[in-house]
C-alpha cells in the first residue's frame, strides 16, 4: 500500500468520527494532505469539506448524530450489515479485535472495532494487507452505507466514495489474509470491545502510537 492510500485511508477515517474539536484541530492536517491524495479520493474529500465548511459546527454535530446514530440505515459497524443485531456479530466484532492485537494495534473503549473508521485507521497505520484484506471483505458493507448516505442526501456519502477509491482488487494475497482470518473462527479470548487512541499525525503517519 502506498503513503498516499494510507494518508487517503487515515484522513477518511478521521472525517467519519463525530465532528468535535479533536476533528477541528485535525483539519489543518487533512486539508494540507488533500491536494497531493489521487483525484477520485481529493475530489470526494473536497466535496465534503465545502459542504462542512458552509455548516455551522453545531448543526454538523446533529445531523451527524441523526444520521449515524440514529439510523440504522446508515450504520458505520460493517458488522451490522452482516450479521445485524444477532449474537453471531459478537463473534464478528471480536475477530477484528483479535486481528489489530495481533499486529499490535492498540485500542481502546472509544468505539467498537468493526466501526469504518478503526478499520481504515488500523489499514493506515497498522498492517496493511490485512486492513485491505477487511476492507476488501466488507466492500459489500461499505457500499450499502454509501447508498444509505445518499438517500438521506449525507454529505458523508463523499467521504464513504473516498473509501471505496481506496479498496483494492482482490489479489492471490489479499485473498490468502481473507482465508486465513476466515479459518481462525470465533476468538477464545473474551477481551473487550475496545478501540483506538486519536493522537495520530496525518502529515507523518509515523510514530503513531
Amino acid at each position: 500500500m502506498t503513503d498516499l492510500t494510507a494518508a487517503s485511508r487515515l484522513a477518511a477515517a478521521w472525517l467519519l468520527w463525530y465532528p468535535d474539536d479533536a476533528l477541528l484541530e485535525r483539519l489543518p492536517q487533512i486539508r494540507q494532505v488533500i491536494p497531493e491524495l489521487p483525484a477520485a479520493v481529493r475530489v470526494s474529500l473536497d466535496q465534503f469539506l465545502t459542504e462542512f465548511d458552509k455548516t455551522d459546527i453545531n448543526e454538523m454535530q446533529r445531523n451527524y448524530v441523526a444520521v449515524f446514530d440514529m439510523k440504522l440505515k446508515a450504520s458505520p459497524y460493517l458488522t451490522f450489515w452482516t450479521d445485524g443485531d444477532t449474537r453471531n456479530r459478537g463473534f464478528s466484532i471480536l475477530r477484528f479485535k483479535q486481528a489489530y492485537l495481533r499486529h499490535g494495534f492498540e485500542v481502546d473503549d472509544a468505539e467498537l472495532p468493526d466501526h469504518l473508521s478503526v478499520v481504515l485507521e488500523f489499514a493506515a497505520v497498522g498492517d496493511s494487507l490485512t486492513g485491505d484484506a477487511l476492507l476488501v471483505e466488507h466492500r459489500v458493507a461499505i457500499g450499502l452505507l454509501r447508498a444509505a448516505l445518499e438517500r438521506l442526501n449525507s454529505p458523508y456519502m463523499h467521504v464513504v466514495d473516498a473509501v471505496l477509491a481506496t479498496l483494492p482488487a482482490i489479489t492471490p494475497e489479499i485473498s490468502a489474509r481473507m482465508a486465513s482470518l476466515a479459518k481462525q473462527g470465533p476468538p477464545t479470548e473474551t477481551v473487550g470491545l475496545d478501540s483506538f487512541p486519536t493522537s495520530l499525525n496525518l502529515a507523518e503517519l509515523g510514530g503513531r502510537r
